[in-house]
């Protein structure tokens, strides 16, 4: 009698790169794709780290999941990223996106039925982006996204498009979903263009070569993203706490309400909230590191962008070694899960830097909001966090346990410089009217249903305006998942688009000495003056006061002198396109 196999058969073929009996074993659909071995790796994510295109290939014709993540919280792309390879990143991008696409496409129907269940309604959602620096806030760009839901129909209009070539990509751009007894209707409809692109669902997901084929990225994005380092941020919120904000002086303090649209909502604090970044340089030749890390202007190093804390993992290079197995560890050793591997690894060993900042999220929440924030908002969060990484950061935080009432009000950490403040707002047009929209007359069918806010939704909005062109579907670049990098150029850029550098350079240069004078005359105020002279007594709230101020009437005039500049520049620009006509 045969014995039994070998464990972790189909990792073991990777390992060895035997790519033909992989792909005849995977046919034979004996072996769990996903299964993992004793490191917490699926043979897919085996296949990248050791570098073995032909059996990556494989796998991902086999619809191995381009998705997981790590035990260590890195994603496969990220992986393929630290290989240097270009053919293996633009594999596992094109297939990446390729899943996310399918995955996309297959829940709408779903969360088109599940909206059909729920009462109609339309709602804005404003994006405000804030930060904590003066300039950065300044140039942040805000964005309103407008909501209509008829029965198993939904659209949403937004005109932040995303960042490209350093800059806010903006446009007036609506996404509309139908719902179909064979699955749905997406329509794409470019405003500005007069352009509509149309996917019908059922028929694309009997397509998948022609889709698979229209998620092939271009060198330049494959370049890019071997050229920048890999960036993962991600909201840890373990050890979040709730509390109620306080409010009133002089040892009264009450729990703390606010109006937000209409709406009496309860302020909460969301304490222990970490907003964790790390950086990955491996792949990166000493170019790349130098203009990543010390070619920094003094603009980029304020936005935080500066590497810190860098380490390296993996022990020093053995002799049998390659450059993805650098410490010689044999398959024996790495498939036994009682063998500690301690520090030793495969793949190139990583250089890695990590930032961990503790923030406090901001929640109005309001018992009284009619809307449900299950049936009615989080399939809309849901639909858009597939390709916005923005409502990713939001599901994230909402999916948590929330103290009970409707979010009105949020406010997240986006990036270590960014928060993102979302506004729910003009609930079925009761703030400004919309044509629309409508609140139907008492008595009838609609306002006698159970909803608690009665709304009547155009059907008009999901149609194709007249005049437009109707065009099949279309895939553009998608959206980088690491968009740190990318954010905190856009930043930058916005910023120099207002004024040459220098010019920002010297505002900052200026805030931070003004700053510094500030913290050395509230040192020097406590410093006795010489050996064996007494301390001297802190400084007096007054004076406190007086420092503060000047310091924010210095930063107001800086603004105000900039604003009469930038109004006279328009003015002359003005000027001369009259002289000219």
């Amino acid at each position: 009698m045969a014995g039994p196999g070998p464990t972790f058969p189909l990792h073991r073929l990777v390992w060895a790169n035997r790519h033909r009996e992989l792909e005849a074993a995977l046919h034979s659909r004996q072996h769990d794709i996903e299964q993992e071995d004793p490191r917490g790796r699926t043979p897919l994510e085996l296949a990248v780290s050791l570098g073995n295109l032909e059996s990556v290939r494989v796998l991902l014709r086999h619809n191995a999941n381009v998705g997981k993540e790590s035990c260590q919280g890195w994603a496969v792309l990220q992986e393929a990223v630290s290989t240097g390879d270009p053919e293996m990143v633009q594999l596992v991008l094109q297939y990446r996106d390729y899943q996310r696409a399918t995955q996309r496409l297959a829940g709408i129907p779903e969360l088109l039925n599940k909206l059909r269940q729920a009462p109609d309604f339309y709602v804005e959602m404003k994006w405000e982006f804030t930060s904590w620096v003066p300039l950065v806030s300044k140039m942040c760009p805000s964005d309103v996204y407008r909501v209509w839901k008829r029965g198993e129909n939904l659209r949403v209009d937004t005109s932040l498009l995303g960042f490209e070539h350093m800059t806010w990509q903006r446009g007036r751009r609506s996404f509309i979903f139908k719902g179909q007894e064979a699955g749905a209707l997406v329509m794409e409809v470019d405003h500005d263009r007069q352009l509509v692109h149309t996917e019908t669902l059922g028929l694309t997901l009997h397509e998948p070569e022609a889709l698979l084929a229209t998620m092939r990225p271009s060198e330049e994005h494959v370049a890019s993203r071997l050229t920048s380092p890999i960036v993962s941020t991600h909201l840890d919120t373990r050890n979040v706490a709730f509390e109620r904000n306080k409010c009133g002086i002089w040892g009264w303090r009450s729990e703390k309400m606010e109006t937000v649209s209409g709406y009496e909502a309860k302020v909460y604090s969301a304490t222990n909230v970490e907003l964790v970044t790390r950086t990955r340089t491996e792949h990166l030749s000493d170019q790349d590191k130098s203009r990543s890390k010390g070619g920094k202007t003094p603009f980029q190093s304020f936005l935080g962008m500066a590497q810190q804390h860098s380490s390296h993992n993996g022990a020093p290079v053995q002799q049998a070694a390659s450059p993805t197995n650098p410490t010689a560890i044999s398959p024996d050793e790495y498939f036994d899960p009682n063998f500690s591997l301690e520090s030793r690894n495969i793949g190139r060993p990583i250089e890695m830097s990590s930032k961990v900042q503790r923030f406090k999220a901001t929640l109005w929440l309001s018992e009284e909001h009619p809307l449900s924030l299950g049936d009615q908002v989080m399939p809309i969060i849901d639909l858009m966090a597939i390709s916005n990484a923005h409502f990713a950061k939001l599901r994230d935080f909402i999916t948590l346990r929330l103290p009970p009432g409707f979010p009105v009000k949020i406010e997240i950490p986006l990036f270590h410089v960014l928060n993102a403040r979302i506004t729910f707002s003009n609930l079925c047009g009761c703030d400004e009217p919309l044509s629309s929209v409508w609140v139907p007359a008492p008595g009838s069918a609609i306002a006698a249903s159970a909803s608690p806010f009665p709304c009547e939704v155009d059907p008009a909005v999901f149609e194709v305006p007249d005049g437009y062109s109707v065009l099949g579907a279309e895939r553009s670049e998608p959206l980088r998942d690491e968009d740190d990098d990318l954010l905190q150029f856009a930043i930058q850029q916005s910023l120099l688009e207002a004024g040459t550098e220098a010019e920002q350079v010297t505002a900052y240069e200026e805030q931070l000495q003004l700053e510094r004078a500030l913290q050395e005359s509230l040192q020097m105020s406590t410093e006795p003056e010489g050996p064996g002279a007494p301390l001297r007594a802190p400084p007096s709230f007054e004076e406190q006061l007086r420092l503060a101020l000047e310091l924010s009437a210095r930063e107001q005039a800086e603004w105000e002198r900039r604003g009469r500049r930038e109004e006279e520049d328009l003015q002359r620009t003005l000027q001369r396109s009259l002289t000219e006509l």
